[in-house]
């Protein structure tokens, strides 16, 4: 199995220069890469260009600039140009599929924060030692870099990449390893019921509060957005000191957002994963629960349009955002695969409104967000609690007719 780590870096005054000249270079080539897609298609007779075409060209391009292109490493930029080119695949997929096609854009030098470095030793070299608190990582054109290892890394070390965020620096390994020992069998089975009063609901009648992470940080970020909007938009190597800090400090407090999401995620994660060996959930399509509702014309009024219940939908996508619910459900399949724990996806109709103990279905057994009534029987309990219950129910029938 593979697995990633992400450690922080301590670089010195010159080698963060020399990283961020890094990203410079790996940015602008990124950018020429995308406008020759674009001259091609549009002057040559609808011509496509290819990764192949693209990686061919790197080797001139880097004996014409040796002193910016020529000095990375060569891996590392037919990373970067397969990276367009995964782009522009996500963008003839959607197409395909009747989505909202979204053309690769170019990336300005604040946007492109990350260089892959396909294979260990090819460009970069992670050096770490066992029980050794100095670890370093060697990158072309940059030196070794100082590594805050705070945890060991089993297994052999595949791709390395470099992340800046804000004004930190990390490195991401992904390790080869063996399959981990599996924990103990408990004999224990759930289902849960992801929400937005409470985020998750369990078969076993347990809630986990929502933390609204986004909620809390609300008024810090709109006072912080609000002193950002009082500078004039500019590019960062135009901006003012105060500008600068007025970025970061909003920066800083979404990344602080991120930080406390993905952390609760990781430990209600972890406590299903320890308790129990089999976790069924909904199949959520997270991206079609938040979209915007379409706009109503008026046919009476040519040029106007009926209420269409955008504001309250934009309240409900701004809880669903800050649930988090994709990042945690990406976490859990990941823990349970590491535990040796069975996780299976069913689907989610009805499963709020059919009586777990009747089986009668019907919306009316639902007359409030968090009460259940059945019309049929009179059973009654917390909605979120039925609907986990038959979540795990599906689950189990879907176990049954799949077996591993």
């Amino acid at each position: 199995m593979i697995r990633a780590y992400k450690f922080l870096m301590r670089p010195t005054v010159s080698q963060t220069i020399a990283l961020g000249e890094m990203l410079r270079d790996h940015c602008s080539l990124y950018n020429g890469a995308l406008q020759e897609r674009r001259d091609a298609w549009r002057h040559s007779s609808r011509t496509s260009i290819k990764y192949g075409d693209q990686s061919a060209q790197l080797k001139g391009i880097r004996a014409f600039d040796l002193e910016r292109q020529g000095r990375w490493s060569f891996s590392s930029q037919q990373a970067t140009l397969r990276r367009l080119d995964k782009a522009f695949a996500a963008f003839f997929r959607r197409i395909k599929a009747g989505d909202a096609p979204g053309y690769p854009r170019f990336r300005g030098v604040n946007w492109f924060d990350t260089v892959d470095f396909p294979k260990d030793g090819d460009g970069c070299r992670w050096d770490s030692t066992p029980h050794d608190p100095l670890t370093r990582v060697r990158f072309q054109g940059v030196g070794h870099v100082k590594v805050n290892q705070h945890r060991p890394v089993a297994g052999k070390v595949k791709t390395v990449s470099v992340k800046r965020e804000g004004r930190k620096w990390f490195v991401v390994l992904t390790a080869e390893q063996d399959q981990p020992k599996p924990l103990p069998a408990t004999g224990s089975v759930v289902g849960i019921d992801l929400g937005i009063a409470n985020f998750l609901a369990d078969s076993g009648g347990q809630f986990v509060p929502s933390p609204r992470h986004g909620r809390r940080a609300a008024a810090k970020l709109e006072a912080a957005q609000q002193a950002l909007s009082r500078f004039p938009r500019r590019k960062a190597k135009d901006r003012t000191a105060n500008h600068q800090r007025a970025v970061e400090k909003v920066a800083g407090l979404h990344g602080k957002v991120r930080r406390q999401r993905i952390d609760h995620a990781h430990k209600t994660a972890l406590g299903l994963v320890r308790e129990h060996d089999f976790i069924a959930h909904e199949d959520l399509k997270i991206r079609n629960m938040s979209r915007a509702p379409a706009p109503k014309p008026d046919p009476g009024k040519p040029g106007s349009f009926l209420p269409n219940g955008a504001t309250s939908k934009a309240g409900l996508n701004r809880s669903i955002s800050d649930a988090g619910w994709g990042v945690f459900l990406t976490i859990l399949h990941a823990k349970a695969e590491s535990a040796g724990r069975e996780v299976i996806a069913v689907d989610p109709r009805n499963t709020s409104r059919r009586c777990p103990a009747c089986g009668h279905t019907t919306k009316e057994n639902r007359p409030t967000q968090d009460k259940f009534h059945c019309v049929s029987c009179g059973h009654s309990a917390h909605a979120d609690t039925v609907g986990a219950v038959n979540v795990l129910r599906a689950g189990l029938v879907r176990r049954e007719a799949n077996p591993a």
